[in-house]
């Protein structure tokens, strides 16, 4: 015999938990579950940020703040109008927890801890008669006129509402497709690039400040600092690369060139600035004397790649080398040969097609009393808090929907 719930909530990840504590908070008669397929929940709030959870990030204009989505940006205009980053730190602060600010907008629990977050949706849960069903994975999904049947792996209950907020999930994924829905094709949206390079392979851990980088034969285009790892390089000017060219990234099989401006001049004004280095520092090796607040490995590097010696003086280099090193700094190539996934964290692209939404309420447009929140749909962002916004912003959304 199926039991019964007013409202069940697939997914015990943030968007689930937050949808069922707002739900359960306005509405104490309504019976609400969560249906988490592991025996715990919550482990991308576990893992993010390093273990700290990055909550959100205090970029506070909607029309700013939609920047971030590669894939939502025009959706999620209005939805950040009723709740965005402002409402995201009032809601925590209310149950007792304080978010900080740092320095690049990022921001976190003042404990620097996720465990702040985990405990304060599995109290609030409790608080509120919310029943979390541990180790419950979803295997059937049937829509009537009136109910929802859901068959897992322990037992069949059935509802009148319900919010699918799985995240990249491609086995529900299936059954929303099974019921009507489209899917667009999941890939990989944050992740690193490898690369193999002489000038970079010794220098793991060095990062440039502020860089421009293009994928060439793409419109693709960002700025920001670079990080040099042990396989290739990361940080926020290639996450945003990964993100806003997953597709086409994929489409070339994670094979593709960049160009790097390591100082964000163009080729005359840093030829002119080395000239003027070349008078400045005439006696000195011209591979300790960095210029433009480079990295001093980073500059040794990119010297010698210019066919520079490594004892050579300022005043001996010729006018070929200082083209050459001119264009190591304003234009150099690198071939990438693959990624890697960013940290620990795992996000894609692909979901519910955005088209079959109503995002005034987060329902479905093809089955009536369906609802989603999260990376569930087609929506994803940038590395810095901005998936936990979507999270929170349409689960939120959602439960004021959901039951009138």
């Amino acid at each position: 015999m199926a039991h019964y719930k007013d409202i069940i909530i697939i997914g015990g990840g943030a968007a689930g938990f937050f949808a069922a504590i707002n739900i359960a908070e306005q509405n104490p008669d309504v019976k609400v579950a969560i249906l988490e397929r592991g025996k715990e929940g919550l482990q991308k709030v576990k893992i993010s940020g390093g273990g700290r959870c990055n909550v959100t990030h205090a970029e506070f204009i909607p029309s700013e703040l939609v920047l971030n989505y590669p894939r939502g940006e025009k959706e999620l205009l209005g939805p950040f109008h009723t709740f965005m980053t402002g409402d995201t730190i009032a809601w925590f602060e209310e149950r007792g927890i304080a978010l900080k600010v740092e320095e690049d907008g990022r921001m976190f629990p003042v404990s620097n801890s996720s465990q702040t977050i985990i405990d304060c949706f599995l109290n609030e849960a409790k608080k509120h008669n919310v029943e979390v069903l541990y180790n419950h994975s979803v295997k059937h999904i049937k829509a009537n006129e009136t109910l929802f049947s859901v068959e897992t792996s322990q037992d069949i209950l059935e509802c009148k509402k319900m919010i699918v907020a799985t995240g990249s999930n491609p086995k529900i994924w299936k059954l929303l497709q099974n019921l009507g829905h489209t899917i667009v094709d999941a890939v990989p949206s944050l992740f690193t690039f490898d690369i193999e390079d002489n000038r970079i392979i010794t220098i793991p851990g060095v990062v440039a400040k502020d860089v421009e980088i293009r994928v060439l034969g793409t419109d693709l285009i960002s700025e920001g600092p670079l990080l040099i790892t042990h396989v290739g390089m990361s940080a926020p000017s290639i996450l945003k690369l990964s993100a806003f060219g997953a597709k086409e990234l994929a489409e070339r099989n994670y094979n593709f060139e960049i160009e790097i401006n390591f100082i964000k001049q163009d080729s005359e004004s840093c030829i002119d600035n080395l000239k003027n280095s070349k008078l400045e520092f005439a006696k000195k090796a011209v591979v300790n004397s960095p210029q433009f607040n480079l990295p001093k490995r980073l500059w040794k590097k990119l010297v010698w790649a210019s066919d520079i010696a490594k004892d050579e003086a300022w005043a001996d280099i010729k006018k070929l080398q200082l083209e050459n090193l001119a264009t190591q700094l304003t234009k150099a190539k690198f071939k990438v040969t693959g990624k890697s996934t960013f940290k620990e964290e795992f996000v894609t692209a692909g979901g519910v097609d955005l088209k079959e939404i109503n995002f005034k309420t987060f329902e479905s447009k093809k089955i009536p009393n369906l609802f989603f929140a999260g990376e569930v749909i087609n929506v994803d962002a940038v590395t810095g808090g901005f998936n936990f916004q979507n999270a929170w912003t349409s689960a939120y959304i959602a439960s004021k929907s959901i039951w009138p």
